[in-house]
C-alpha cells in the first residue's frame, strides 16, 4: 500500500506539471496574440476613416439598441406582472370567501369527516384541470390555544411547505386582520424552481384561526417575457448588422474618392503627372475630382515648362562654361606673362596689369565652379570614398587659410580629440566644404576670433565651424545654400565672388549622406555645422556637435589646456596667388603691405 500510493502521488505530480506547461504555453500564446490584435485595430483605427466611421456607427448603435431595449423589457415586464399579480389578489379574494363559507356552513364534528373537508375544499381552491392554476399554503397561526377537536394542523400541495412563504409575508399576514398581503416567491415544480406570487389571508375554522396563502406560478408570463426579450435581442442584432452595413456602404461611396484622390496625389508626387482621377456622375464628390484633374493639369503644364526651362537652364550652363575654358585659358597665359612683367611698366599699366591677373583669376574660379554645379544637375558627379583621418583634412584646410585669416586679421581656433578620426569619406570634397566655410567664416568675422568645433560618436562626425562677425536671421539662414544668394547685394566681396560656393558644399555633402547646416543672429555671428556618417551608408539619428552654438571662450582665457599654435607669420607678398584675391577698389602700387599677425591655435579636447 505505502509503494502504490507513492506511485500515484508521482503520477499525479506529473499530471500537474504538465498541466501547468499546457496552461503556460497557452497564455504566452494567447496575450501576445491579444496585443498583436489591439496593435492592428489601433493601427487601423487611425488610418482608415471607413473603419473608424462604421465602428463609431456600431458602437452608437449597440448602446442605442441595449437603452432601448432594457427599458422595453422592463415595462413589459412590470406590465406582466402587475396583469398577474391583479388577477391573482381577485382570484385569493374569491377563494377566500369561498373557503370561509364552506368552512362556516360545515357541520363535521368527527375526525375524518374535518379532514375529509378540509381536503376537498382546499383541493378545489387548487383549480385542477390540466394544470394547476394555484398552489396552497395551509398552516395554523403559532401561539395559539389549541381546541379539543382541532385535526388538521397544516396542509399544502404537492411539493410545498410553508418554508416558501418569504418571512415578511407570513408576519404581516399574522398580524393583520382580514387584510390580503403577497409576496414574490420562489417555487419548486419538479426538478425546477420557478418564480411565483404568494397572496396571504386568514380563515377561521373550529375556533383555530388558520394562514391561508394561494400561490400563483408566474413561469408562463417568464415563458412570454424571454420571447419578447429574444426576438428583441435578435431583431436588435440584424438591425445592428443592418446599420453597419448601410454605414460601410455609405461610408464607402464618401471615403472611396478621398482615397483614390489621396492614391493619385501620391503619384503626382512621385513624378508619375499625367495620372488622373475617375469623375462619376455631378455631385460633388464628381466636382472635386474635376477640380482635382483640373489642378493635375495646369500642376503637370507649369512642371513641364519649369522641367524644360531648368535644363535649357543647365544645358546653357553647361555649354557655356565648356565654351569659355578655351578662350579663358589663352587670356589667363596672357594676364601670367603680363603680371610676370609688370615691373617693367609704368604705375598705370602695372596696376591695370595685377587688375586683369586677379580679375582672371576670379573669373576663373566662377567657371570652375559652374563646372562642378553642371556635373551635379547633370548627375555624373561621383564620390571616391576611402578611409582617411579628418583631423588632417581640417589641419591642411586651416593652413592654406592662414594667409587670409591673417589678412583680416582674425585667429583661428581648433577644438579636436586628440586622437584622429578616421572616416570613410571624399577628402577632395570634404577639403572644398571646410575651406568655403572657413574662408566665409574669416570673411564675415570682422576680424573676430574663428573658432572650430570637432566631434564624434557612434555613427558620425560633426564639425562646427563658428565665427563671431556681422551674423545672419533665421530667414537669411535658410537661403545662405541658395545658389548665386547673398544677404547683403551691396556688400563687397573679397575672398570669393561667384555665389556658388554653400551650394557646391551642400551638394558634395548630400553625396556623402550627410547634413550641413547654418545658424545665425544679427550681430553675434554665425555657425556652421558639417555632419557626414563615420561609414557610407549608415544613417546618421543626431550630430555630435551643437547647431545653436554655446559661448566659446578664447584661448588666451582657456587655462590648464594643451595647445598647439600654428602662426605663420607675415602675410607674404602674393606671388600668383591662388586663394588670396585682391579686392576690387585695392589701390597702391601693387605691393601687398604686411598683414598683422594671426593665429591658427588647435585646441585639443581633453580626455578623462
Amino acid at each position: 500500500m505505502p509503494l502504490r500510493a507513492r506511485i500515484w502521488r508521482r503520477r499525479a505530480l506529473i499530471v500537474g506539471v504538465r498541466v501547468a506547461r499546457l496552461v503556460s504555453t497557452g497564455l504566452s500564446r494567447f496575450f501576445p496574440a491579444i496585443r498583436y490584435l489591439a496593435r492592428s485595430l489601433h493601427r487601423r483605427w487611425r488610418r482608415s476613416l471607413q473603419f473608424r466611421t462604421v465602428l463609431t456607427t456600431l458602437l452608437l448603435s449597440v448602446t442605442s439598441f441595449a437603452v432601448v431595449g432594457a427599458y422595453l423589457s422592463n415595462q413589459i415586464a412590470n406590465n406582466l406582472f402587475q396583469e398577474r399579480l391583479t388577477q391573482a389578489e381577485s382570484e385569493t379574494r374569491y377563494n377566500v370567501k369561498q373557503v370561509q363559507d364552506t368552512f362556516d356552513g360545515a357541520q363535521v364534528t368527527d375526525q375524518s369527516s374535518v379532514i375529509t373537508l378540509v381536503y376537498d375544499t382546499l383541493t378545489a381552491v387548487e383549480g385542477r384541470g390540466d394544470e394547476i392554476q394555484r398552489r396552497y399554503v395551509f398552516e395554523a397561526m403559532p401561539q395559539q390555544t389549541k381546541p379539543r377537536n382541532r385535526w388538521v394542523e397544516s396542509r399544502a400541495s404537492d411539493q410545498l411547505t410553508v418554508s416558501v412563504i418569504p418571512p415578511d409575508l407570513r408576519k404581516a399576514v399574522q398580524q393583520s386582520g382580514k387584510d390580503q398581503y403577497w409576496a414574490s416567491t420562489v417555487i419548486p415544480v419538479g426538478t425546477e424552481d420557478r418564480p411565483g406570487i404568494a397572496v396571504g389571508n386568514k380563515v377561521d375554522f373550529n375556533g383555530t384561526v388558520y394562514e391561508l396563502y394561494l400561490i400563483y406560478d408566474l413561469n408562463t408570463a417568464q415563458q412570454t417575457l424571454d420571447e419578447i426579450q429574444s426576438v428583441l435581442w435578435a431583431g436588435g442584432a440584424v438591425l445592428v448588422l443592418m446599420i453597419g452595413a448601410i454605414a460601410w456602404y455609405v461610408t464607402r461611396n464618401v471615403v472611396s474618392p478621398v482615397s483614390h484622390a489621396a492614391l493619385v496625389s501620391e503619384k503626382l508626387a512621385a513624378g508619375q503627372l499625367q495620372e488622373r482621377m475617375v469623375v462619376k456622375g455631378e455631385d460633388e464628390v464628381a466636382r472635386l475630382g474635376a477640380s482635382f484633374n483640373h489642378m493635375a493639369a495646369s500642376l503637370q503644364e507649369q512642371i513641364t515648362q519649369l522641367a524644360t526651362l531648368s535644363q535649357m537652364q543647365q544645358r546653357f550652363v553647361s555649354d557655356v562654361s565648356h565654351e569659355l575654358r578655351t578662350p579663358l585659358t589663352t587670356v589667363r597665359m596672357a594676364a601670367e606673362v603680363l603680371y610676370d612683367a609688370r615691373h617693367d611698366f609704368d604705375p598705370i599699366n602695372k596696376r591695370s596689369a595685377e587688375l586683369l591677373y586677379n580679375q582672371v583669376e576670379r573669373f576663373q574660379s566662377l567657371l570652375s565652379d559652374l563646372l562642378e554645379i553642371s556635373r551635379f544637375d547633370a548627375g555624373v558627379a561621383m564620390l571616391d570614398a576611402e578611409p582617411e583621418d579628418i583631423l588632417q583634412v581640417i589641419a591642411h584646410v586651416i593652413e592654406g587659410a592662414a594667409p587670409v585669416a591673417a589678412e583680416y586679421g582674425s585667429e583661428i581656433t581648433l577644438r579636436a580629440p586628440a586622437e584622429g578620426i578616421v572616416v570613410e569619406m571624399d577628402a577632395r570634397r570634404i577639403d572644398r566644404i571646410l575651406r568655403n566655410l572657413i574662408l566665409n567664416a574669416v570673411e564675415h568675422g570682422e576680424g573676430r576670433p574663428v573658432n572650430i568645433t570637432v566631434a564624434a560618436n557612434q555613427t558620425a562626425v560633426g564639425i562646427a565651424v563658428r565665427d563671431h562677425g556681422i551674423g545672419m536671421t533665421p530667414a537669411e539662414a535658410a537661403r545662405v545654400f541658395d545658389r548665386f544668394w547673398r544677404a547683403d547685394p551691396a556688400r563687397a566681396r573679397t575672398t570669393g565672388g561667384s555665389g556658388l560656393g554653400l551650394s557646391i558644399a551642400m551638394e558634395d555633402t548630400k553625396l556623402h549622406n550627410g547634413w550641413l547646416q547654418a545658424w545665425g543672429k544679427k550681430g553675434t555671428g554665425a555657425n556652421f555645422r558639417l555632419t557626414v556618417p563615420l561609414r557610407q551608408g549608415e544613417e546618421i539619428d543626431r550630430s555630435p556637435v551643437q547647431l545653436e552654438p554655446e559661448d566659446i571662450l578664447l584661448p588666451e582665457v582657456q587655462a590648464g589646456r594643451n595647445m598647439l599654435v600654428m602662426d605663420p607669420g607675415p602675410a607674404p607678398v602674393p606671388q600668383a596667388p591662388e586663394s588670396v584675391r585682391v579686392p576690387d577698389d585695392a589701390q597702391g602700387d601693387g605691393d601687398a603691405a604686411a598683414a598683422p599677425r594671426s593665429g591658427v591655435t588647435a585646441v585639443p579636447k581633453e580626455t578623462p
